[in-house]
């Protein structure tokens, strides 16, 4: 009979790629796989291979995303392949069919399972990491190293991810940790892609240029270089064109339709507006009608007054006109509604912050990249090469495109060399994230020993990688030691010792010996040639001299570079006025020179003869080399003994022990074991896990009523954005809460402050009048004006607050009954309808 794999890539409408295959045939053979690809490869195939063989075996199949929307995505392609009773979704905020044998979920949901020792992974065969580059996330990497070293070892792993610099370095990790693992890396895009460079000439009736950033050579297009050289000056000759501008000329050019990348959401909304408001005719009447009833049918579950709050009627106008914004302000239905009129063609322009390059299916003919510096909440930072290829991974639809385009605005901010080292280099390696939390303290010390514990934390990949760097550190240090015992030889000087003070000194003491002779006038001879000095200046404390010789030529010198040979020859009178820089007074100097009578004994201006040790050996400046380099590598060997130290007493293992000091101090732990506190703590996946859990603890939220709990809990959820800071509640019952919590976060940041960590983050009292009004039964309309930016915000935050509530409702016994009302409270409306319907 037909193996599972073969029946498998049989009934696939398409020849599967060699990567594909390969990959495949490893796991049919019970190994892990690591797969890179470029976006739009088709790593899809091997995942849905590897779940089809595990099916076949009777095991059960876990398919992890970063980001619920990709789950909702994933969760729909599988059960279009497996059918409904077959596939299972779980997102923390959203269970549906939890005992199916493929169950599609967030990353953070299977970490926290494996934490649990839920009874789902008895019978699990397979785990697909999907985008595991994810592991360099500042914020949540930890997640998917969490899951690597914890997952039973028998459990085949099958990583998928973008393209990244050290794929080898990765796997090697995964391997080490979990046995077999292969590699498989496929470079190729399955659409090729050119990278162009725009902008506007205001020498040339600010004409818009777009031309290729790479020449056919790989290296920068010469003909931009020498252009922009060209224009340097006070008045800027070039500037970037007008996101209408750029839009026409990609529509001129046949190269729409387009992703707009925007890196901030209000830019997205400005420019979906302004392209929507020009005079493209992008959509027939005919095309309206369709865009107004697709849009209609994913919003018919939301009110007409909730619709009136997320500007509908706007948003309709400018998706009418075939142009869209994509970003995380918006709710679900909008977004949705987006994906499905690109993917058919009815839109053309989507304005998008960087959120739509995860994965999420929607290719375009061409990207463009309005700059290549977004904010990160504090500062502007550059976009990383792995960034550029994510980003461009969309441009060029496979089957419909023969090339994909991605085009760069200029900038005066960022370089052309800039932008040409970004596009040409492709992916950054992969950096683990890994960091020891306090949920994660409690998890490990209840599920095994101590000794056990230790060694894996130490199985991370950031040690792994360390260790790497360390083998290189040790290399390093051998060949410096070699290099210093060579040095201190050829130092050695048999006049005396070389060693005595340090060369500074040397240096200094050997040149001052006898400088009062060198006065403008005094003839000298340096290494058989004679000069004479025609000025002296001071830099620093050592003199300069101009000197001259018979031809007339000038050169300068320190006194303290002069040879320790170089002797006193007599004196000249200079001609005056003295004219230094004047060609044709050193010609006069040059030719008394020639006629220049030495004195009987010239002085020696260092006195070999007369100095005591190495001072009067007369290779002392040789010697001086040798003990200048021994010192340096005397600072190195230091500087990598320092660093090999440092990385042999990791900063995971000391963030451990910190957290674990914290820890006790607190009384969520005694010596190894967890109090009643800790194992409450266990259940908190929370980035301020240990505020709230002492929050709850010391009861200044166990008189709240359920509304009101609800609001205060949105305190340890909510992050207000980059720069933005939150008003105080207006809300009565909320100032001693918050008070009682803020005096509790000051504690925790005292503690940590004195065990040598960063302090959390305060917790943020932004939407705690949103959520209460919400919870009290108002509606979107009550809280927020027509088109406010944060209606959609809203949602997405208080679906955030709702997987928190049902932590502590789960969690905190004490508090099951509040958590419980507070979340059918809150979990309504538009906020249920978030959820994929």
């Amino acid at each position: 009979t037909m193996s599972t794999l073969n029946a498998f890539m049989a009934a696939l409408p398409f020849q599967v790629d060699d990567f594909q295959k390969d990959a495949l045939v490893a796991v049919e053979a019970g190994k892990s796989v690591v797969v890179t690809a470029p976006t739009g490869a088709g790593k899809t195939v091997v995942a849905d291979g590897s779940i089809a063989m595990c099916l076949a075996r009777g095991a059960r199949a876990f398919y992890t995303t970063p980001i619920k929307a990709l789950s909702n995505q994933k969760f729909a392609d599988l059960t279009d392949a497996h059918g409904r009773d077959n596939v299972g979704l779980l997102t923390g905020d959203n269970v549906i069919n939890g005992d199916a044998s493929i169950i599609v979920m967030t990353t953070e949901v299977l970490r926290n399972m494996i934490y649990e020792n839920a009874p789902a992974l008895n019978n699990l065969g397979l785990v697909v990491l999907d985008e595991v580059h994810y592991l360099a996330d500042k914020h949540r990497g930890s997640v998917w190293e969490e899951i690597i070293i914890h997952l039973p070892l028998r459990i085949t792993l099958v990583c998928l991810s973008a393209t990244i610099a050290n794929p080898k370095d990765f796997t090697e990790w995964v391997s080490e940790r979990r046995g077999g693992c292969e590699l498989i890396v496929e470079t190729e895009r399955p659409v090729p892609l050119t990278s162009m460079y725009m902008w506007r000439d205001r020498h040339a009736e600010n004409r818009i240029t777009m031309l290729p950033t790479l020449g056919n050579d790989g290296r920068p297009n010469q003909s931009i270089v020498t252009m922009l050289r060209g224009a340097r000056g006070r008045h800027p000759r070039f500037s970037a064109p007008r996101r209408i501008g750029v839009v026409r000329e990609l529509e001129r050019d046949g190269l729409l339709p387009c992703i707009y990348f925007v890196f901030s959401r209000k830019g997205c909304d400005t420019t979906a507006s302004e392209i929507a408001s020009a005079d493209f005719a992008f959509t027939s009447p005919n095309e309206q009608r369709d865009i107004r009833a697709i849009a209609r049918s994913h919003v018919q579950h939301l009110s007409g007054q909730d619709l009136t709050v997320l500007g509908y009627e706007r948003w309709i106008e400018v998706l009418e006109q075939g142009v869209a914004s994509h970003h995380a302000g918006l709710i679900p239905a909008f977004k949705e509604t987006v994906e499905e009129l690109f993917l058919r063609g009815l839109v053309q322009v989507v304005a998008a912050t960087e959120t739509l390059a995860l994965g999420i299916n929607m290719p375009a003919r061409t990207v463009v990249i309005d700059s290549l510096s977004k904010y990160n909440g504090e500062t502007h930072d550059l976009l990383t090469p792995s960034d550029y290829t994510q980003l461009t991974g969309r441009a060029g639809r496979r089957g419909v495109d023969t090339e994909g385009t991605a085009v760069v605005i200029f900038s005066s901010y960022v370089s052309f060399d800039q932008v040409t080292a970004i596009a040409a280099k492709g992916a950054n390696p992969l950096r683990s994230s890994f960091s020891p939390t306090y949920n994660m303290v409690v998890n490990l010390m209840s599920r095994y020993d101590e000794d056990t514990a230790h060694r894996l934390l130490e199985s991370s990949f950031a040690n792994f990688s360390l260790g790497q760097r360390t083998e290189g550190l040790r290399a390093s240090l051998a060949k410096a030691n070699a290099d210093l015992q060579t040095y201190r030889e050829a130092a050695e000087c048999e006049f005396g010792d070389i060693w005595d003070t340090d060369e500074a000194n040397l240096r200094v003491r050997a040149a001052k010996t006898n400088t009062q002779l060198l006065q403008p006038g005094s003839v000298v001879d340096i290494s058989g040639q004679r000069m004479v000095i025609l000025s002296r200046s001071w830099g620093g404390d050592q003199p300069r001299l101009a000197l001259t010789t018979s031809s007339g030529g000038r050169r300068t010198i320190r006194t303290r570079d002069l040879p320790r040979s170089a002797r006193f020859m007599g004196e000249l009178t200079l001609p005056t006025p003295r004219r230094p820089q004047d060609s044709s007074w050193r010609a006069e100097v040059g030719g008394m020179l020639e006629t220049f009578v030495p004195d009987d004994d010239p002085i020696d201006l260092f006195q070999h003869a007369n100095a005591s040790g190495a001072y009067g050996c007369i290779d002392i400046e040789t010697h001086l080399e040798w003990v200048h380099l021994a010192r340096r590598t005397e600072r190195d060997i230091k500087r990598l003994r320092t660093r090999i130290k440092k990385a042999q007493s990791t900063d995971i293992r000391e963030r451990f022990n910190s957290l674990s000091h914290v820890l006790e101090s607190t009384g969520y732990i005694s010596g190894w074991n967890l109090t009643k506190s800790g194992k409450s703590l266990r259940r908190l996946y929370n980035e301020l896990d240990l505020l709230l859990a002492e929050s709850l603890r010391s009861g200044v939220l166990s008189d709240a009523s359920s509304q009101e709990f609800a609001a205060l809990v949105s305190m340890f959820t909510y992050q207000a954005r980059g720069g933005e800071v939150s008003e105080h509640p207006k809300a009565v019952f909320a100032q001693d809460s918050v008070a009682a919590v803020t005096e509790i976060a000051g504690r925790i940041a005292e503690m940590e402050r004195r065990s040598g960590l960063v302090e959390t983050r305060p917790p943020d009292v932004g939407l705690i009048d949103s959520i209460y009004a919400w919870a009290c039964g108002l509606e979107l309309a009550d809280i927020f004006d027509e088109d406010d930016l944060r209606a959609g915000d809203f949602v997405r935050s208080t679906r955030q607050l709702l997987d928190l509530l049902r932590q502590i409702r789960d969690g905190f016994a004490g508090y099951q009954k509040v958590a419980a009302d507070a979340i059918k409270l809150v979990d309504r409306g538009i906020v249920e309808a978030a959820v994929l319907r």
